[in-house]
């Protein structure tokens, strides 16, 4: 097991360079209709995180508490064999779901999150668009349960690292559903249907590796024929700019901390739902459903 987290470092190069060769099959398949822009955008967002902001600002707000629960943890399980490293797969899978569910619903993980979704295509270079404020949000006590019944933090977080390069090649709109796969596996399918804008599509399939979670939890919506998906959103980002990419649902959340009118108010802005206004007329997902029913 160890090895293979060795390897983890290297991914990010590898799949920039799909990112690339689907870029250039893309372009001459749809002569020369490619966002060019929008892939250099996503490209600075990955490079800038690597390789500037995790090695001078790499902080974690999560990473004390979990060296707390890892020094009071029940167990001490080392992964050193394939039961155990499915155990933690399976773990991790769950743990994910929850922090991805979390991240749709809760403003204050959606901040970050939102980056993820700002690309209005969906490519595989709009995969390794995460931000840069990811470690800042606290997302990773989401998989404080695992340390705690003994799991190494090392360990845990390499395997989120194979979940997340797993979901890669999700994000090629050009696969089409995989018949008897789509039943126990994410696949390309179930993750246009999370990345689209549509209020028929919002808030669903928040599963990494399998999409069992979604199923079990009323999350699972499948993508229909006759709908086809609307990718980034809600309120579509125009800019390439980087920082206004990395900072734009930071500084919504900002403006409305300090046009609240209580902290009962800030409150609902930080933990509620994205798009959650005092007066209920906002843009929730559950506002946009209804808005889309009456207007029907």
């Amino acid at each position: 097991m160890s090895a293979l987290f060795a390897y983890l470092a290297y991914f990010l190069p590898a799949v920039i360079v799909l990112a690339v060769i689907e870029a250039a099959v893309l372009a001459i398949r749809r002569k020369g209709d490619y966002d060019w822009r929008a892939a250099l955008a996503s490209l600075a967002d990955g490079l800038g995180r690597e390789y500037i902001v995790y090695p001078f600002l790499g902080f974690s707000f999560a990473y004390p508490f979990l060296v707390w629960v890892s020094v009071h943890r029940l167990a001490t399980l080392p992964v050193d064999g394939w039961l155990a490293f499915v155990v933690l797969f399976i773990g991790v899978e769950f743990c994910y779901y929850w922090f991805h569910r979390a991240s749709h619903r809760v403003r204050w993980f959606w901040t970050t999150h939102a980056i993820h979704h700002s690309s209005n295509e969906l490519n595989l270079s709009a995969a390794y668009r995460f931000g840069w404020s990811i470690r800042l949000t606290g997302g990773g006590i989401f998989y404080a349960p695992l340390v705690w019944v003994g799991f190494p933090i090392p360990a845990v977080f390499a395997v989120v690292s194979l979940n997340l390069l797993y979901q890669f090649w999700l994000h090629a709109d050009w696969i089409p559903k995989l018949g008897w796969l789509e039943y126990v596996f994410n696949t390309p399918s179930h993750h246009r249907v999370h990345h689209a804008a549509n209020p028929e599509y919002l808030d669903a399939n928040y599963g990494g590796t399998l999409i069992v979670f979604d199923r079990l939890f009323g999350t699972l919506i499948e993508e229909r024929a006759d709908l086809p998906c609307r990718y980034g959103l809600v309120k579509p980002l125009l800019s390439n700019n980087p920082f206004v990419i990395n900072f734009h649902e930071w500084r919504a959340l900002g403006r409305d901390l300090w046009q609240a009118r209580s902290w009962r108010e800030r409150l609902h802005y930080l933990f509620d739902a994205p798009g959650w206004r005092p007066e209920g007329r906002g843009t929730t997902t559950e506002d946009l459903r209804r808005a889309a029913v009456a207007a029907e």
